[in-house]
Parts: C-alpha cells; sequence; structure tokens
C-alpha cells in the first residue's frame, strides 16, 4: 500500500495481522496492552463521534494532553474525520493556550487532566469559536459543559451498523477517512523563541511524503517496540509514531520523563527517539554510578569507556577522509573485551534489546555519539523543522557519519545560500503559516524554504549544521561568533546543566550558567564542604574555582575571540514554566536576555578582562 494521506496508515493496519500490543500504556503499576482490533475500533467510532457533534472537513480540533494512548487515538480521529488537529503543549500557560485555540478556530478540544482542564476552564469565555470540549477523564468526573471520551466513542458506535468493520469502509456516504493528499491534516505552532507563536499548516501529503521517507531511511520494523518519551505535541515524536504505526510497530507511553530509567528495563524497547539533553543526562548516570564502584571495578569501568570512545572515534567518518581506516587489530580486541566485562551491563540497563536511538531537534556531541556508540548504544542523529513535517536529513544506521545529520532524505533538495543558510524544498515543505500571509512571505521564497540554519556539507554529502542564522552573535570588534557550538561544549561539562551564552554587540563573549546541582552537591560532600545548599555552593570560593577551571579548559578548544571571558553562576534553571526555554527545550534568549539583564550588565561593567594570561578564578561571578 502506498501512503497517501494520514488516514491511509488505519487502513494498513487494517489489513495487516492485528497485535495483541498495538500499544503499550501503564497505569496501577503494570503495563497494559491495547490490540491493533480495539485501536481501530475505538479511532473509528471517535471520528464518527465528531461528525456527530458537526466536526467535519476544514474544521480544528485540538489536543492538550501529556504522551498517552488517548493522544493517538485521538489524533487519528480526527484524521478520519477530515479535522485538522492543533496539538497544544500541556506545559503551556492558559494564556498560550488561549492564543493557539484562538488563532486556529478550533471547534472542538481534547483535554487529559483535571489541572489541564482547570486551564481551559479559566479562559473558556473568550474562545467563542470552541463548541466542545472532551474530557480523558471519566464521566463522572466531569463538569456538565466537558463531554467524556468514552460518551464521544458511544456516540459513534450508535453509527456503526453491528457487526460492522471498525474503519468506515472506503467511499463511505460520511465521507469519513476520504482526505485527500492536498487538504489540511495540522496547524502546528511553532515555540516562538523569536516571536509569537505560528501555526504551521501541514497536509497529508506533506506528512505522507516524509513518513515514507523516513521510514525509507531508518529501519523501523513492525516487530519493534517503541518507547514514546517526546512529547506527541512537537512534531519530531508524532511524525516518527506515524511511521511507527506505518510499519506496524508496538508503541509504549513512557508515563514522563522522569520515569525513562524504569521504562528501559520494563518495556525492553528496540527503538527511543529522543533529544540530546536526555543523552547527556543517560551517560552522566553511568558516570555517577561508576564512582560508587569498588576501586578494581571502577578501573575497569573506566578502561571500558576509554575503549568506547577509542572504538568511536575509529568510526567517525564526518569530516575525515572519504574512506577511513577502520579499528586496528589492537583495537578490536579491546572492544571485544570490554564488551563483554563491561558493556553487556550497560545495555541491560537499556533493557537489552535496544537496536538504535534517534536524535534530533538539538545538536548532538560528536564525542558523546562516539563514546555511547562504541558502548553499543548507537544513535542515528537527524534534522528538521517544524514546516517540513519535520525531517530534512537523518543519517543511514548503515552509515552514520557522526557530526553530521546525514544527507536529505529522498524527495527534499537542500542547497546552501551565500551566507551558508541551508534552503530546502520538496513535498514535506507546509503550504504557509496559519493567518499569517507576512511570515509566510518572509520565509518561502520562490519555492524554496528559508531554515534560518547554517551549515555545509562534508566529503560524503552529509549536512553538517553550525548555527542559527539569526543567533549568531557580532562582537563589538566585528567577530561573528556562533553561540550554540560554545554552549554545547559548555553542557558536555558534567557539572554545568545549562548555558546560555552572550556577547552581541559587545567586546568579549560572556556566559549564564546553570550548575548541575546533584553533581555540585556530591562534589561538595567529597571535597568536605559542609554545604549543600545551592546559594551556599556558589558563594563558596572552592566552587568558583572549581567552574572556573573547567571553562578554561573548555576554553583551550575555542578560537580567542569565542572564548568565555566571564560568566555567572545562576541558582536555578531556565525552565518552559517561567518562559525562558520553550517546549522543546531551547532558550528564549530575548526573553533571559531581559529577566538578567542587571545581571548581565554586571558581566559587562568595568575594564575588558585579559586574556589567557589573567587568573581564571579572577573572571567567575555569581548570582541569582
Amino acid at each position: 500500500m502506498t501512503l497517501r494521506t494520514l488516514c491511509d496508515i488505519a487502513r494498513r493496519l487494517e489489513a495487516s495481522a492485528p497485535k495483541a500490543d498495538q500499544l503499550l500504556f501503564k497505569a496501577d503499576g503494570a503495563w497494559h496492552p491495547i490490540d491493533t482490533t480495539t485501536f481501530l475500533l475505538r479511532i473509528g467510532d471517535l471520528a464518527r463521534g465528531l461528525r456527530g457533534l458537526g466536526v467535519g472537513p476544514g474544521d480544528r480540533v485540538a489536543i492538550l494532553s501529556e504522551n498517552r494512548p488517548e493522544w493517538t487515538l485521538a489524533d487519528h480521529a480526527i484524521l478520519l474525520a477530515g479535522a485538522a488537529g492543533v496539538p497544544i503543549y500541556p506545559t503551556l500557560l492558559p494564556d498560550q493556550i488561549a492564543f493557539i485555540l484562538q488563532d486556529s478556530g478550533a471547534k472542538a478540544l481534547f483535554v487529559s487532566t483535571p489541572g489541564l482542564r482547570a486551564r481551559v476552564e479559566s479562559i473558556r469565555p473568550r474562545l467563542q469559536d470552541l463548541k466542545h470540549v472532551i474530557g480523558f477523564e471519566p464521566r463522572g468526573a466531569l463538569p456538565a459543559d466537558v463531554m467524556a471520551l468514552a460518551d464521544l466513542e458511544a456516540l459513534g458506535a450508535r453509527g456503526r451498523a453491528a457487526g460492522g468493520p471498525a474503519l468506515p469502509p472506503p467511499g463511505n456516504p460520511e465521507g469519513l477517512g476520504a482526505a485527500k493528499p492536498g487538504e489540511l491534516a495540522s496547524v502546528i505552532y511553532t515555540s516562538g523563541t523569536t516571536g509569537r507563536p505560528k501555526g504551521v499548516m501541514l497536509s497529508h501529503g506533506n506528512f505522507a511524503h516524509n513518513v515514507s521517507a523516513s521510514c525509507d531511511a531508518i529501519p523501523f520494523e513492525a516487530s519493534d517496540v517503541c518507547l514514546s518519551v517526546l512529547p506527541l505535541s512537537h512534531v519530531y515524536e508524532r511524525m516518527v509514531e506515524f511511521c511507527y504505526l506505518w510499519r506496524g510497530a508496538t508503541i509504549a507511553y513512557a508515563e514522563s520523563i522522569e520515569s525513562l530509567a524504569a521504562c528501559l528495563t520494563e518495556v525492553r524497547p528496540t527503538i527511543v527517539c529522543a533529544v540530546p539533553r536526555l543523552f547527556e543526562k543517560m551517560y552522566q548516570r553511568l558516570l555517577d554510578r561508576s564512582v560508587a564502584l569498588p576501586r578494581p571495578r571502577r578501573i575497569l569501568f573506566n578502561w571500558g569507556l576509554n575503549t568506547a570512545a577509542a572504538w568511536g572515534a575509529s568510526q567517525r567518518r564526518a569530516g575525515g577522509p572519504v574512506n577511513p581506516p577502520g579499528p586496528g587489530l589492537l583495537l578490536r580486541v579491546r572492544h571485544a573485551l570490554a564488551a563483554r566485562l563491561v558493556y553487556a551491563a550497560i545495555l541491560e540497563r537499556f533493557g537489552g534489546r535496544l537496536r538504535f536511538f534517534v536524535s534530533g531537534s538539538a545538536p548532538l556531541s560528536p564525542a558523546l555519539a562516539e563514546i555511547l556508540g562504541g558502548i553499543g548504544l548507537r544513535i542515528i542523529e537527524g534534522y528538521g523543522m517544524t514546516e517540513c513535517a519535520p525531517v530534512i536529513a537523518v543519517n543511514r544506521l548503515d552509515r552514520i557519519c557522526i557530526g553530521s545529520v546525514g544527507p536529505p532524505i529522498d524527495g527534499i533538495e537542500a542547497r546552501l545560500a551565500a551566507d551558508g543558510e541551508i534552503e530546502v524544498r520538496g513535498d514535506s515543505v507546509m503550504s504557509g503559516y496559519w493567518n499569517d500571509p507576512e511570515s509566510t512571505r518572509e520565509i518561502l521564497r520562490d519555492g524554496w524554504l528559508l531554515t534560518g540554519d547554517i551549515g555545509r556539507f562534508d566529503a560524503h554529502g552529509c549536512l553538517v549544521i553550525t548555527d542559527r542564522k539569526k543567533e549568531v552573535l557580532k562582537t563589538s570588534g566585528g567577530k561573528m561568533v556562533a553561540p550554540q557550538p560554545i554552549e554545547n561544549l559548555l553542557r558536555a561539562d558534567r557539572f554545568i546543566a545549562q548555558a546560555v551564552v552572550l556577547g552581541d554587540r559587545r567586546n568579549y563573549i560572556a556566559a549564564l550558567l546553570v550548575p548541575d546541582f546533584e553533581m555540585l552537591r556530591s562534589y561538595a560532600l567529597h571535597k568536605g564542604l559542609g554545604i549543600i545548599e545551592p546559594a551556599d555552593l556558589l558563594r563558596d570560593a572552592r566552587v568558583l574555582d572549581l567552574f572556573a577551571r573547567r571553562v578554561a579548559a573548555i576554553n583551550e578548544t575555542l578560537a580567542r575571540y569565542e572564548r568565555v571571558r566571564r560568566f555567572r553562576l545562576l541558582d536555578r534553571d531556565f525552565t518552559v514554566e517561567a518562559g525562558e526555554m520553550t517546549p522543546t527545550l531551547k532558550p528564549r534568549r530575548k526573553v533571559i536576555e531581559e529577566r538578567y539583564r542587571k545581571v548581565i550588565e554586571e558581566l559587562y561593567a568595568g575594564p575588558p578582562p585579559a586574556h589567557e594570561e589573567e587568573p581564571a578564578a579572577a573572571k567567575a561571578r555569581t548570582g541569582s
């Protein structure tokens, strides 16, 4: 079967051998399955129920929920009904939710928890277009003006002939599942790092092309068990879950990101899609555990990590010769021994049958990819944006070019503008922004989408992303500095959780750093500092010296004009709730710079710091 519209995903599942565990979810401490037949029956009834409420082609229906089976059920029901889905991050504040619902003109809304429902109730008087709210809770827990999901299903079931098929047959009188490739499938609002969120209009054809091309590039299989941990409200996780179902794979929904470690051992997934920060935390957890090992085992563990790093480096292709030499005999012997003595236990913590990770949404540290790959935790890094549904390029499992995001997927053309900006065109590219023709004209030029990312192609034809065009800093000395690579280096340090680099129109580079307070407390206990509270730790001269030395070591890898001359340690994280991070955990630089304006002015007060000659500790400052 050819994938022409997203409705074809359900059609293919219907024509395939049913699975007892198409979806998995955890409740009351145990994992529960939803079989293929039940999945199809429920989305068919929900689609009929939506039609019974008057929802049809051209309407928009929003979903405000954490990851759970009901999210996927609602999504596919909306598509079968001919409407367009509008995903909303459950981390958004009421006014942000109101903007999306008002701007999209959503006619109906699916909402999961009492807390999220309370946010909707607080703004509902403003939502003139919103006619129906459907709650995932039992009907007895919902107010009179909120319909239970079970009641919507029951409404749809009454329209299904007794003993009839789960899905409406092609050509059914209601036109269910009859969407055409050019029809709107979803309006997805961007994170808004540089301004108000914009609604990306993606058609069935946009998604169908991206799913087909991604499945050709990444070997998803029906036998896979795929762990859903990233938010479905982000196009990255949503599209890969379309891929999972198109291939017939099982999807297991993690309760939260915090439950990831437990889910890995309980579900034993074969595929996990994640973001670099999760890989950094996974690796840091391995290092933390190794500290408690007896000395002989700790020495063996560290030897294993060094061997993994050497093995990963020997496999690296991006930026190297066209035909790089493989590992030598001695390294092959070391690696085989380390696999039995060290890596087997590590892999078991990840469930023992993981085939690969997929990484996206932010740059992945090449060094981290090498060492995890050397252990046996292979990571396929890709690149995309919401406006491309979303994948633009991705590495292939049999040819991972570490340090790159791989070659463009089939059907996507990519070129570099004179200033290095990546421009793309193809069947995955959006038609434009909802209600925003001006922004559409700015980003779509003669059929080419201007990504705003700067990059280059390596010797293998793989795309290497170097920075965001709009975020490149220009110092007062005229030097152009890309902040993301520096921030990635800083965050790779085990004592640094978050970093924002400063310096636009300034005479040197500075940074705001958020320590990893768990690591810092361990350090304080090990050194006998006698303090554990964040504010106290950040005032201690020994802690300041620790960070000064670590930043100085990172500076040695940078050009002189890129080096962090001063930094400030902050005693709290940048958060989505505070508006400082997007829901995809990217810093909102303007918000952060405005919120910490006084701190930043202090960083740049007085004469410019000296360069290498100045003691590093003299450049560290703290604040909150």
